[in-house]
């Protein structure tokens, strides 16, 4: 995630934000005053800044012009009271990507605004990371079931079809649809991605279209949608399947008419996209009790390709498990890490439910625990009911015993060592443990840390 600093006078105020923010798992520091937030981001490399524009000594604009600057690439939001929104346009004016008015109004308001600033640094960078990424998108290691996919891949890719990727959760269809983008004549513009799940049907709505100024309460400014940043690339619709019934109409007027208006406003937009979509769910079932429309279907379903599950694909458990392996060493800072035969055998062996997704985090684990460069069957928690779990097969000493502690002990430091290793960012933390957030946050509530 995102390192980010949050610079206003008001401790309340800075100590409001900085949760929220670390609570989606960023990385979050705080300045009571420009020349703090300067000294800072002198000091260490953030992604983002949050600032407010009324400060004693260096104000949030002559803060914003410093690091326009100084720190050209980091995006910029300035939070301003109700009665200095003319304050706001100017530090727009000035290179700020948005602004919030004080006090904001929920934590989902703020997240929001952050993510789209964040994807903003991204899209600006996003030339480079294509090109770094090109090289690395891996899709198939000799599996017999995964050779259909690449040879469909390979005769769709030059094609403007829209592509529907059909596959469990964690087979890789972002992963998927990149490499479909790099292998088109679209590569040199932008992929951007939406996931369907993630946003309530108002936000989603706003996300993907855009607003005018004043279509609703908090539109202070006009506001491009994803699919207008998408211009010329490609457009990924993560989780299709959970779009409501009035967004699936909207959604299929623009697949249809390959144009659309933003929200509240009345000029028609071009959709120069090429489209993906995704889904884990059961289109046609859905369609047959009425929960997805079937136009929408044969439209998203031109060119549909299924993802086989890792279990599928057990030939390539070998080679897949050293390549994440490689790059969970490059950014432990631990080259070198491998898995030994013996641990090799124990993940041919197991069913991987949450497949590729799963197994990456399992081998994230194993190479935490490790203490040499050799991942052993010691080092992987894996439920024998098919969900991995740091509750079970939980690692032994030396000895090959069992520490003398219980189960609960051991989650606990688990839990512990992870949010340490993870320098107190507990999304990252949550993630090494094959955990949701939430479900972190009950267990420390639980175990009374802090």
């Amino acid at each position: 995630m995102a390192r980010i600093l949050v610079a206003d006078d008001e401790e309340g105020v800075r100590s409001f934000l900085a949760e929220a923010l670390e609570y989606e798992g960023h990385s979050v520091t705080t300045a009571a005053d420009g020349e703090e937030a300067a000294r800072l981001m002198a000091r260490q490399g953030v992604d983002l800044l949050l600032t407010d524009l009324r400060m004693p000594g260096m104000d949030g604009l002559t803060l914003l012009r410093k690091v326009r600057e100084e720190q050209p690439d980091v995006e910029v939001v300035v939070l301003t009271a109700v009665g200095t929104v003319e304050s706001a346009v100017a530090a727009m004016k000035a290179g700020a990507f948005d602004f919030l008015l004080k006090p904001v109004g929920s934590p989902a308001e703020l997240r929001l605004t952050v993510a789209r600033a964040l994807e903003r640094r991204a899209l600006l960078n996003w030339k480079t990371e294509a090109r770094q990424s090109a090289g690395e998108v891996e899709l198939s290691w000799g599996a017999p079931a995964m050779h259909p996919v690449v040879e469909a891949l390979r005769k769709v890719s030059p094609t403007q079809a829209t592509v529907l990727l059909v596959g469990e959760s964690g087979t890789g269809k972002e992963v998927t649809a990149r490499a479909l983008h790099q292998w088109s004549e679209r590569a040199d513009g932008p992929f951007v991605a939406v996931n369907c799940a993630a946003l309530t049907e108002t936000l989603l709505e706003s996300e993907l279209f855009g607003h005018e100024k004043g279509a609703f309460t908090g539109a202070v400014a006009q506001r491009r949608g994803r699919i207008e940043l998408a211009q010329g690339g490609t457009f990924f619709l993560d989780e299709v399947g959970e779009l409501k019934a009035e967004l699936q109409a909207k959604l299929l007027r623009v697949l249809q008419e390959r144009r659309f208006e933003r929200v509240g406003g009345t000029r028609t937009l071009e959709a120069d996209v090429r489209w993906v979509a995704a889904t884990n769910r059961d289109l046609k079932a859905m369609m047959a009790r009425g929960e997805f429309r079937e136009d929408l279907y044969h439209r998203l379903a031109v060119f549909p390709i299924r993802l086989p599950s890792l279990r599928e694909r057990r030939e390539d458990l070998r080679p897949l498990s050293e390549l994440l392996l490689r790059r969970i060493g490059d950014e432990l800072g631990r080259p070198g890490l491998r898995v030994s035969p013996e641990a090799v055998a124990r993940l041919e062996a197991f069913t991987w439910p949450g497949n590729v997704r799963e197994l990456r985090n399992a081998l994230e684990r194993a190479a935490i625990l490790a203490d040499g460069p050799v991942v052993e069957p010691r080092h992987l928690w894996l439920d024998p009911t098919g969900a991995a779990g740091p509750v079970v097969d939980a690692p032994v000493s030396e000895g090959g015993r069992l520490p003398s502690l219980t189960l609960e002990e051991l989650e606990r430091r688990a839990i512990e060592q992870a949010i340490a290793d993870e320098a107190g960012n507990r999304k990252r933390a949550a993630q090494r443990l094959g955990i949701g957030l939430r479900t972190l946050y009950d267990k420390l509530r639980r175990y009374e840390s802090p």
